[in-house]
């Protein structure tokens, strides 16, 4: 389960309201029927337009400057494992959203309880995702997509005049490129953009910075967990704990749907690759064989060389052990792992 948290965009793109970011999040129903097209939901409600989200989240903005978020977005992306388990089905990816928010709530440290109920938010799901230029197949077509580029600069040159050349000599090349790109889907060299194959559901989620009295701010970009201000002369609580949110995230997945979770998936693993890379392959080493055949399977999947994992201990070397750390952190990154 991949989760990511970002504040509202304030560059010329998203100026103040929400419009433009429901926008993009309306891209999959371009040139849909209006019975084909996915429609937001929040907690209670399904089949919620567009419309309804923008004017809700720019109607709950009191207090706020020009330079405050005020929204945050959340994508919720499980892996293609995950997906598997549940089947697919936009029910139940919808049924989790709704026990995830839940655990949203429940991650603010406020003097007074947060429930779901004082979250405004509401939420999408896409069918689709696209790679980009994290992801492996991406990385490795990239030495073929820089010959190719420079390649059709000299055919179009050679085309408006400004330098001299055997175009067809240099088409035969870009073709050669073309089919030498190790990565391809459907017969095409794999470029950013393009959609991924296999499962691909994921939730976007656009949630108010305040509260649904529009009186409370509730920010999950606060860089404290749990910490007291003093607001009029009173201690006041504060703080978002991102830690409790993803860990809870996870929890419930496994408890709604049984699953059963893989070290490597984890957010615990995660979070030991960064901070004691040591322990977390120390920690690989000593899980049961099967879970760690099935650790290696979900590695080599997503793109990690599976060989190069050490055996035992002894061969645990510190530039052996980085550069291991390297790959699987770029395959945390692109979500391939699903941590």
């Amino acid at each position: 389960m991949y989760i990511a948290i970002t504040r509202q965009q304030l560059g010329k793109n998203y100026q103040g309201s929400a419009r433009d970011f429901v926008g993009y999040l309306e891209k999959e129903n371009e040139g849909r029927s209006p019975e084909d097209q996915e429609l937001f939901f929040n907690q209670t409600e399904n089949n919620i337009g567009a419309d309804r989200v923008i004017t809700e989240i720019d109607a709950n903005t009191a207090k706020l400057s020009k330079k405050d978020p005020k929204f945050y977005s959340i994508m919720v992306s499980p892996s293609q494992s995950e997906l598997k388990h549940i089947g697919d089905e936009p029910e139940k990816l919808k049924q989790y959203t709704r026990e995830l928010m839940k655990t949203y709530a429940a991650s603010f440290y406020r003097d007074k309880e947060i429930t779901v109920k004082d979250v405004l938010y509401f939420a999408k799901l896409e069918r689709e995702r696209t790679y980009s230029e994290k992801d492996k197949a991406v990385r490795e077509n990239q030495v073929y997509a820089s010959k190719i580029l420079e390649l059709q600069h000299q055919v179009r040159a050679i085309n408006q005049g400004r330098e001299q050349g055997d175009i067809g000599k240099l088409q035969e090349e870009i073709m050669t490129l073309e089919r030498e790109a190790p990565h391809k889907l459907n017969g095409k060299r794999i470029v950013p953009g393009m959609a991924k194959e296999g499962h691909q559901s994921h939730i976007h989620i656009i949630v108010s910075r305040k509260d649904v009295t529009n009186a409370n701010s509730l920010s999950p970009g606060s860089k404290f967990r749990t910490s007291q201000t003093v607001l009029n002369g009173e201690k006041v609580k504060q703080g978002f704990d991102r830690d409790k949110f993803y860990r809870a995230a996870e929890k419930a997945f496994d408890g709604q749907f049984g699953y059963r979770r893989n070290f490597v998936e984890t957010y615990h693993a995660r979070n030991l690759l960064d901070k004691n890379p040591k322990l977390f392959f120390a920690t690989l080493l000593g899980l049961p064989a099967n879970e760690k055949q099935a650790a290696k399977q979900l590695l080599f999947r997503a793109g990690v060389k599976v060989p190069s994992i050490p055996t035992n201990q002894a061969q645990l070397a510190y530039k052996a052990m980085m550069k291991l750390k390297k790959g699987i952190g770029k395959a945390m990154e692109s979500g391939s792992i699903g941590i």
